[in-house]
């Protein structure tokens, strides 16, 4: 499954916040002709985000500036996740809102895009009609084309998969106004048949970007002030440049490239990069992406593992290609090259045909493992699925709904435990900005992924800074700044 995973927020909840485009000004300029505004809403997983920033810069290479303001808006845009019911429940919900808008305002369009987009085309088109037009992941170029239709007096639809596209020479417009963090996807689509998963039939099969492009990225993003980056896709462990899904070349004249040597190819832009990745999957992740990791200072000691169960046979049913057995053998050895890193996880309970037992060994791994935070879900059954047309979802809600407090308890006692052992250690933050809850202090995260909250002082956006832990909850670390770092530059191959 596409993980629902935006690491900005609470570590034991369900994250499916809609996050909205940066504001501009409408007036017509040279680099925007005819002064008409996008609005863009994002709910899901993170490459989500990122996506929404390809149409950015899309359609701003057709006069169109983004707002943060609905009513202004000419375009409007909703990019969405189809893996659970609640996002798409969630998504009609605003859709309807939109349409009650277009009673006002006839000229307004409204476009929905990504996963659901896809797969629910004939419904929000023709029999709902709640929108004017469909893009799927794929087809994000064709969509100033798909506005035009729409102004012609057409309903648009491009829901076409693609095997080749990547977007690899667009450069994304950051709707992220911090500028410190900043998403890189370097592949799309996914290969892995999950049984529980829409993934594969929403957004195509796997195909990776030219790793050149990813770096040349990478460096403009740090010029332009970045200093965190995500490396964003499906199973990022199974990328793979210029090689097949058999690891066989595919042209002798272009050097190939796997997950870990892009990830020391990004690492080395510059010491001041911090590099991220997601997702990682069990079954792909090899001992050669953890020594590059535990070589590199500015790769986080923090790796994202979806488990979804510690049940091997409910491993089994859900197609995951891989057992308890070798999901603990991957954790230990995450710990042999990084014995400090942090793990997180993905949960789903209530599977089909899960039982007690197998409930309880989810408990038992979880014990063994103690994540550092986990994103835990209840068993939504996705329309089109092998799990849909193979099992049958027959955990009574009210068990799924006790298996899951259970698991959020047991996580949130394991997510102190974690905190506590920070107390009294120092360190290394990347400022972000101002914390959500206090004027007075401000707020970034170390390498572990764990949000740290310190006081204001004259910081800066995208400074290094150490800090002294003196305290904590569950979800957040809390200390006093005891150094503020000297900056460093791009590394010297890089500088023009």
């Amino acid at each position: 499954m596409g993980s629902s995973i935006n690491i900005r927020e609470s570590r034991v909840k369900v994250i499916d916040e809609a996050r909205q485009g940066e504001a501009t000004m409408g007036n017509a300029t040279p680099e925007n002709p005819n002064g008409k505004l996008l609005y863009i809403e994002s709910y899901g997983c993170q490459m989500n985000f990122s996506d929404s920033e390809v149409v950015a810069s899309i359609m701003s290479k057709n006069g169109f500036s983004t707002t943060k303001d609905l009513d202004n808006a000419d375009v409007v845009l909703i990019n969405t996740c189809a893996v659970r019911d609640n996002a798409e429940l969630r998504v009609r919900n605003r859709l309807t809102e939109f349409k009650k808008r277009k009673s006002d305002n006839p000229n307004l369009v409204v476009g929905i895009l990504g996963c659901m987009a896809e797969r629910l085309k004939t419904n929000l088109l023709e029999e709902e009609q709640l929108v004017d037009l469909i893009a799927g992941p794929d087809a994000y170029r064709d969509l100033p084309n798909l506005v035009e239709e729409v102004g012609s007096g057409q309903r648009a639809v491009n829901v076409l998969l693609s095997r080749e596209e990547t977007y690899a020479d667009i450069s994304p417009v950051r709707l992220d106004t911090g500028g410190v963090n900043a998403f890189v996807t370097i592949m799309r689509g996914c290969d892995n048949m999950c049984s529980f998963c829409v993934v594969p039939f929403t957004r195509g099969r796997e195909r990776s970007r030219d790793p050149q492009t990813i770096v040349s990225e990478c460096v403009d993003l740090f010029n332009k002030g970045y200093r965190e980056v995500t490396l964003l896709g499906q199973n990022v462990n199974s990328y793979r440049w210029n090689m097949t899904s058999k690891g066989e070349v595919k042209d002798e004249t272009i050097q190939t490239t796997n997950f870990a040597q892009l990830l020391e190819m990004v690492a080395k832009v510059s010491p001041d990069l911090r590099v991220r990745y997601s997702t990682s999957h069990p079954k792909d992740m090899t001992d050669e992406v953890l020594e590059i990791m535990a070589k590199y200072e500015n790769i986080c000691e923090y790796i994202h593992l979806p488990v979804q169960s510690g049940s091997t046979q409910v491993l089994a049913r859900m197609n995951r290609g891989y057992t308890r057995e070798w999901y603990l053998n991957r954790i230990a050895a995450i710990k042999k090259y990084m014995p400090d890193c942090a793990i997180s996880t993905d949960i789903i309970t209530g599977f089909c045909g899960e039982t007690e037992e197998e409930h309880q060994e989810t408990i038992s791994l979880m014990k063994e493992v103690r994540y550092e935070y986990a994103y835990m879900f209840k068993y939504s059954e996705r329309p089109k699925t092998l799990a849909e047309r193979k099992f049958e979802d027959d955990v009574p809600e009210d068990v799924k709904s006790r298996r899951l407090n259970e698991i959020i308890d047991l996580q949130q006692e394991d997510s102190l435990y974690w905190h506590k052992l920070q107390i009294g250690s120092v360190k290394k933050v990347l400022v972000e900005g101002p914390s959500k809850r206090s004027e007075e202090e401000w707020c970034g995260r170390d390498g572990r992924n764990s949000m740290v909250i310190f006081p204001k002082e004259n910081f800066e956006r995208g400074q290094y800074i150490k800090v002294k832990i003196t305290e904590c909850t569950s979800a957040t670390l809390k200390g006093e700044v005891v150094e503020v770092l000297e900056r460093n530059g791009l590394s010297p191959e890089f500088v023009v």
